[in-house]
């Protein structure tokens, strides 16, 4: 008879402003039913978000590190910071907390600012409009700090409140209403910034009707939080981010270390995965060098039918071309609108069928070394790995 022991749940700590009621029962409400991780959280002071140095001051880390560390006692996978201060506070203020908490724990660490700024970069997402329950001149700081991250910022107008517990509040209908204000001016995505704010349910409900994502604090944190315990989360009904998130991100990795081996100037991969929401016609990932336009939004083109891609499918091996003289030749639209003039492709086959392709761009025309395939080769390799965890 086996004594082996039931595989246990990842473990996540999180560390939970005093005055918040509503992170803990929405992290149980995401977790509930799928057997993915149980969370267990310690309460530190905070109970009202301002500008000022006595507002600050609840953010000193020296209480964080000290309830990090009674988490630790129950043998966390992982510890979040589940509070947006960072978001004004600076970034690096968070990072700065996650690297000692690490330090003192030997877990790994993160904050609902960090997971808010990976989902942003997994989806290519560089402008993102705001939905924000406090005071204007807070909903400004944070529009200065997503800048120096590279985020473009849309603001929906601030409720203008300071009182932490007040937040958890505001009526879901009324979150609703500003995540749509958000969502407007061409927003690649929206946020809603704040763990007391019931934002989790509204904004799953209405990414489909505005066809971007919505990524709520609690839910970023969540998605991040199993993601650095290697839970590697693909929770279906609550939004996109818990969904594909983790695809996506893994994605954006192989994409961006593609660029580098290859010293290439684009990196993309297109792949047909309806239960993830990606198909080939906007691509799953892209990894652009300096100046270079992002082609990721495009979906103008019949991707299926074209002569590269129709080349791919019937030879289903790597396509190099160090140049345009030759057939296959690529859309017009490549060379003319996106400056490209050289090219390598490769298929990635699932159970028999063709369902996507990385591309990899050069904006001049050049020879493609072998470095430069077997560097495509592991890219596909490390795709196909991360398909496999998603399915």
């Amino acid at each position: 008879m086996s004594t082996a022991r039931p595989p246990v749940p990842v473990r996540i700590g999180m560390l939970t402003p005093s005055s918040n009621t509503c992170l803990e029962p929405v992290t149980y409400d995401l977790l509930h039913g799928t057997g993915a991780a149980t969370a267990h959280f310690a309460r530190v002071p905070v109970t009202r978000i301002a500008l000022d140095s006595g507002s600050d001051a609840q953010f000193d880390p020296a209480p964080m590190l000290s309830a990090a560390l009674q988490l630790a006692d129950a043998q966390v996978d992982v510890i979040a910071w589940n509070g947006t201060s960072g978001s004004w506070l600076g970034v690096d203020r968070d990072r700065a907390l996650c690297a000692a908490i690490t330090a003192e724990t030997g877990v790994p660490a993160t904050t609902s600012t960090l997971a808010l700024l990976d989902a942003c970069a997994a989806y290519g997402v560089t402008r993102l409009g705001l939905a924000l329950p406090y005071t204007r001149d807070v909903a400004e700081r944070i529009v200065q700090t997503y800048a120096k991250e590279g985020l473009a910022c849309t603001l929906a107008e601030p409720l203008g409140i300071s009182e932490n517990e007040a937040f958890a509040r505001v009526p879901q209908p009324d979150v609703a209403r500003q995540i749509e204000a958000a969502a407007a001016d061409d927003a690649h995505a929206v946020a809603v910034v704040c763990t007391n704010v019931y934002g989790a349910r509204p904004a799953a409900e209405l990414e489909p009707a505005l066809g971007v994502p919505v990524f709520d604090s609690v839910t970023a944190t969540l998605w991040q939080a199993l993601d650095l315990a290697g839970a590697h989360p693909a929770l279906p009904g609550h939004g996109d981010l818990l969904r594909s998130g983790s695809l996506r991100a893994r994605i954006q990795s192989a994409l961006a270390e593609l660029r580098t081996a290859t010293a290439a100037d684009r990196t993309t991969f297109r792949v047909d995965l309806p239960g993830h929401g990606l198909g080939v016609d906007l691509t799953a990932g892209e990894s652009c060098g300096d100046g270079i336009r992002s082609i990721r939004r495009d979906a103008s083109l019949d991707q299926r039918r074209l002569n590269t891609v129709e080349w791919l499918e019937q030879h289903r091996r790597p396509l190099v071309q160090p140049h345009f003289r030759d057939d296959p030749h690529p859309p017009q639209a490549l060379i003319d609108v996106y400056g490209v003039h050289a090219q390598l492709l490769a298929p990635v086959e699932r159970d028999g069928a063709m369902a996507g392709w990385i591309s990899v761009h050069s904006m001049t025309e050049r020879d493609w070394s072998e470095r430069d395939s077997a560097a495509v080769a592991d890219a596909v390799a490390r795709i196909h790995a991360a398909l496999d965890e998603a399915s």
